[in-house]
């Protein structure tokens, strides 16, 4: 009878499933990355003015306006035309719920005054004390 060899313990970690985590990991990152930029499409004048700080925990409500005049809210995922008389009634609520609650206003740079003057007021009769405007820095 012939002795039988003893194995000597292996001491090299297989790190091949482990690339395959984190490459499946890689592509769900870039498949969902692009899916969390939300919003509707503006083109927004150029304006020189200091950005405002944004906390990305504090709450915001975005009112956007497209040239065609339409306007649009950041409340959930819909992007369906809201009429002006209903985003009155839609901004009290949410500003009765929140008043700590930061109003900003998105409107395309072809657009009269007057429009942007109306939906700034429509939010301050529904309890916005303060409205801001959202601009793009010159030569974006």
């Amino acid at each position: 009878m012939a002795k039988a060899e003893r194995r000597k313990p292996m001491s090299q970690i297989n790190v091949v499933p482990y690339i395959d985590v984190m490459l499946v990991l890689l592509v769900i990152f870039m498949v969902t990355a692009p899916l969390l930029n939300q919003g509707i499409e503006v083109d927004l004048p150029d304006a020189t003015s200091g950005p405002i700080k944004v906390d990305e925990n504090e709450p915001s409500l975005v009112v956007s306006v497209k040239a065609d005049s339409t306007y649009y809210m950041n409340v959930g995922n819909d992007e369906e035309a809201v009429p002006l008389n209903a985003i009155g009634e839609r901004a009290a609520k949410i500003i009765a719920a929140n008043p700590d609650i930061k109003v900003l206003v998105e409107g395309d740079e072809s657009l009269p005054y007057g429009v942007v003057i109306n939906l700034m007021n429509v939010l301050q009769a529904a309890g916005a004390a303060r409205v801001g405007l959202i601009t793009e820095p010159p030569g974006s």
